[in-house]
Protein backbone atom coordinates (compact mmCIF):
# COMPACT_ATOMS: atom_id res chain seq x y z
CA UNK A 1 0.00 0.00 0.00
CA UNK A 2 0.65 3.91 -0.49
CA UNK A 3 1.74 6.05 2.19
CA UNK A 4 -1.02 8.13 1.63
CA UNK A 5 -3.09 4.62 3.01
CA UNK A 6 -1.03 4.11 5.95
CA UNK A 7 -1.96 7.85 6.64
CA UNK A 8 -5.66 7.20 6.52
CA UNK A 9 -5.16 4.04 8.36
CA UNK A 10 -2.76 4.92 11.22
CA UNK A 11 -3.85 8.49 11.66
CA UNK A 12 -0.17 9.64 11.51
CA UNK A 13 0.84 12.05 9.09
CA UNK A 14 3.69 11.46 6.02
CA UNK A 15 6.02 13.97 7.55
CA UNK A 16 5.88 11.96 11.12
CA UNK A 17 6.13 8.39 9.51
CA UNK A 18 9.17 9.63 7.39
CA UNK A 19 10.55 10.49 11.14
CA UNK A 20 10.51 7.22 12.10
CA UNK A 21 12.20 5.65 9.08
CA UNK A 22 14.88 8.15 9.16
CA UNK A 23 14.83 7.09 13.46
CA UNK A 24 15.11 3.50 12.33
CA UNK A 25 11.67 2.65 14.05
CA UNK A 26 10.99 1.60 10.54
CA UNK A 27 11.66 -0.45 7.65
CA UNK A 28 10.14 -0.04 4.56
CA UNK A 29 10.59 -2.29 1.90
CA UNK A 30 11.08 -0.39 -1.44
CA UNK A 31 8.93 -1.76 -4.88
CA UNK A 32 11.17 -2.56 -8.17
CA UNK A 33 10.69 1.04 -9.29
CA UNK A 34 12.19 2.33 -5.79
CA UNK A 35 9.14 3.75 -4.38
CA UNK A 36 8.09 2.43 -0.86
CA UNK A 37 5.99 -0.16 -0.39
CA UNK A 38 4.12 -0.62 2.80
CA UNK A 39 2.20 -3.42 4.37
CA UNK A 40 0.44 -4.74 7.33
CA UNK A 41 3.21 -4.81 9.45
CA UNK A 42 4.58 -1.43 8.80
CA UNK A 43 1.19 -0.51 10.13
CA UNK A 44 0.96 -2.76 13.12
CA UNK A 45 4.32 -1.62 13.82
CA UNK A 46 3.12 2.16 13.27
CA UNK A 47 0.22 1.38 15.65
CA UNK A 48 2.85 0.04 17.84
CA UNK A 49 4.81 3.61 17.84
CA UNK A 50 1.58 5.65 17.95
CA UNK A 51 0.71 3.96 21.31
CA UNK A 52 4.33 4.39 22.85
CA UNK A 53 4.47 7.69 22.09
CA UNK A 54 1.24 8.39 23.87
CA UNK A 55 2.47 6.92 26.61
CA UNK A 56 5.64 9.37 26.06
CA UNK A 57 8.12 6.40 25.82
CA UNK A 58 11.08 7.97 24.19
CA UNK A 59 12.32 7.16 20.33
CA UNK A 60 15.73 5.64 22.37
CA UNK A 61 13.11 3.33 24.42
CA UNK A 62 11.62 1.92 21.26
CA UNK A 63 14.78 0.99 19.39
CA UNK A 64 15.91 -1.15 22.35
CA UNK A 65 12.56 -2.70 22.29
CA UNK A 66 11.75 -2.83 18.39
CA UNK A 67 15.37 -4.64 18.38
CA UNK A 68 15.12 -6.83 20.64
CA UNK A 69 17.27 -5.09 23.28
CA UNK A 70 15.13 -5.12 25.85
CA UNK A 71 11.86 -6.74 26.68
CA UNK A 72 8.37 -4.82 26.88
CA UNK A 73 8.11 -5.71 30.24
CA UNK A 74 11.13 -4.47 31.24
CA UNK A 75 10.66 -1.25 29.08
CA UNK A 76 7.28 -0.69 30.84
CA UNK A 77 8.67 -1.00 34.47
CA UNK A 78 11.36 1.16 33.78
CA UNK A 79 9.22 3.74 32.45
CA UNK A 80 6.87 3.30 34.93
CA UNK A 81 9.33 4.37 37.31
CA UNK A 82 10.03 7.53 35.14
CA UNK A 83 6.43 8.25 35.57
CA UNK A 84 6.11 7.86 39.04
CA UNK A 85 9.21 10.65 39.44
CA UNK A 86 7.68 12.58 37.43
CA UNK A 87 4.69 12.68 39.29
CA UNK A 88 7.02 13.56 42.07
CA UNK A 89 8.27 15.89 40.69
CA UNK A 90 5.24 17.78 39.64
CA UNK A 91 3.61 17.23 43.34
CA UNK A 92 7.13 19.13 44.46
CA UNK A 93 6.83 21.72 42.46
CA UNK A 94 2.84 22.22 43.17
CA UNK A 95 3.91 22.42 46.87
CA UNK A 96 7.27 24.94 45.81
CA UNK A 97 4.32 26.78 44.17
CA UNK A 98 1.84 26.88 47.27
CA UNK A 99 4.03 27.62 50.00
CA UNK A 100 5.45 30.79 47.75
CA UNK A 101 1.86 31.83 46.84
CA UNK A 102 0.96 31.34 51.10
CA UNK A 103 4.19 33.37 51.79
CA UNK A 104 3.15 36.20 49.55
CA UNK A 105 6.44 35.98 47.86
CA UNK A 106 6.95 38.94 45.22
CA UNK A 107 9.88 38.86 42.70
CA UNK A 108 11.98 41.39 45.09
CA UNK A 109 11.82 39.02 48.44
CA UNK A 110 11.95 35.37 46.00
CA UNK A 111 15.32 34.05 47.09
CA UNK A 112 15.56 31.68 43.86
CA UNK A 113 18.52 30.38 45.16
CA UNK A 114 17.20 28.72 48.28
CA UNK A 115 14.71 27.33 46.59
CA UNK A 116 16.76 26.22 43.67
CA UNK A 117 19.12 24.27 46.07
CA UNK A 118 15.61 22.91 47.50
CA UNK A 119 15.03 21.38 44.27
CA UNK A 120 18.32 19.64 43.84
CA UNK A 121 18.06 17.81 46.95
CA UNK A 122 14.92 16.14 45.78
CA UNK A 123 16.51 15.86 42.56
CA UNK A 124 18.98 13.59 43.99
CA UNK A 125 16.46 11.90 45.87
CA UNK A 126 14.57 10.96 42.95
CA UNK A 127 12.35 14.04 41.71
CA UNK A 128 12.29 15.07 38.45
CA UNK A 129 12.22 18.59 37.08
CA UNK A 130 12.44 20.77 33.53
CA UNK A 131 16.10 20.01 32.26
CA UNK A 132 16.66 23.25 31.37
CA UNK A 133 19.33 21.91 29.23
CA UNK A 134 16.83 20.14 26.60
CA UNK A 135 15.26 23.55 26.47
CA UNK A 136 18.87 24.80 24.91
CA UNK A 137 18.47 22.23 22.32
CA UNK A 138 16.16 24.61 20.04
CA UNK A 139 18.09 27.57 20.85
CA UNK A 140 21.68 25.44 19.32
CA UNK A 141 19.43 24.33 16.28
CA UNK A 142 18.40 27.70 15.66
CA UNK A 143 22.01 29.53 16.08
CA UNK A 144 23.32 26.63 13.58
CA UNK A 145 20.61 27.54 11.43
CA UNK A 146 21.04 30.96 10.92
CA UNK A 147 24.63 31.01 10.78
CA UNK A 148 24.58 29.16 8.00
CA UNK A 149 22.29 31.30 6.21
CA UNK A 150 24.49 33.89 7.21
CA UNK A 151 27.19 32.32 5.31
CA UNK A 152 25.46 31.74 2.25
CA UNK A 153 24.00 34.89 2.32
CA UNK A 154 27.51 36.18 2.87
CA UNK A 155 29.09 34.50 0.03
CA UNK A 156 26.35 35.33 -2.39
CA UNK A 157 26.70 39.18 -1.86
CA UNK A 158 30.82 38.98 -1.95
CA UNK A 159 29.92 37.16 -5.70
CA UNK A 160 27.10 40.02 -6.48
CA UNK A 161 30.20 42.63 -5.36
CA UNK A 162 32.77 40.82 -7.60
CA UNK A 163 30.43 40.73 -10.57
CA UNK A 164 29.90 44.49 -10.77
CA UNK A 165 33.25 44.96 -9.72
CA UNK A 166 34.66 43.37 -12.86
CA UNK A 167 31.92 44.89 -14.75
CA UNK A 168 34.17 47.82 -14.00
CA UNK A 169 37.00 46.52 -15.81
CA UNK A 170 35.71 45.11 -18.34
CA UNK A 171 31.73 46.27 -18.84
CA UNK A 172 29.41 43.14 -19.17
CA UNK A 173 26.75 43.36 -21.73
CA UNK A 174 23.33 44.44 -19.29
CA UNK A 175 21.27 41.46 -19.87
CA UNK A 176 24.24 39.20 -19.10
CA UNK A 177 25.08 41.39 -16.61
CA UNK A 178 21.61 40.93 -14.56
CA UNK A 179 21.49 37.53 -15.16
CA UNK A 180 24.74 36.70 -13.53
CA UNK A 181 23.96 39.41 -10.72
CA UNK A 182 20.58 37.40 -10.27
CA UNK A 183 21.20 34.33 -9.85
CA UNK A 184 23.20 34.83 -6.49
CA UNK A 185 20.40 37.12 -5.53
CA UNK A 186 17.77 34.87 -6.20
CA UNK A 187 20.02 32.05 -3.75
CA UNK A 188 19.09 34.77 -0.99
CA UNK A 189 15.82 34.87 -1.75
CA UNK A 190 15.75 31.29 -1.61
CA UNK A 191 18.26 30.97 1.53
CA UNK A 192 16.09 33.59 3.00
CA UNK A 193 12.38 31.75 2.34
CA UNK A 194 14.29 28.44 3.73
CA UNK A 195 15.64 29.82 6.98
CA UNK A 196 11.82 30.72 7.71
CA UNK A 197 11.34 27.72 7.07
CA UNK A 198 13.67 26.15 9.11
CA UNK A 199 13.01 28.13 11.99
CA UNK A 200 9.17 27.43 12.11
CA UNK A 201 10.12 23.71 12.13
CA UNK A 202 12.66 24.23 15.18
CA UNK A 203 9.85 26.43 16.75
CA UNK A 204 7.60 23.70 16.89
CA UNK A 205 10.06 21.70 17.92
CA UNK A 206 10.89 18.66 14.98
CA UNK A 207 11.46 16.07 17.26
CA UNK A 208 7.89 16.80 18.92
CA UNK A 209 5.94 16.81 15.77
CA UNK A 210 6.62 12.78 15.64
CA UNK A 211 4.39 13.12 19.31
CA UNK A 212 1.42 15.00 17.13
CA UNK A 213 -1.54 13.61 15.50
Amino acid sequence: MKIKQVEELVGITRKNIRFYEEQGLLNVARAENGYREYHQADVDRLMEIKLFRKMDISIEEMKALFEKKKSLQICLEQHLKELEHRKEGLSKMQDICERLILEHRSLDSLNAEDCLEEIEQMEKEGAKFMDINKMDVHKKKRNGAIIGAAVMILLMLITIVIVFWANTQDPIPLGMLLLIAGIPAVIIVGTLVALAGRMKEIEGGEEDEASKY
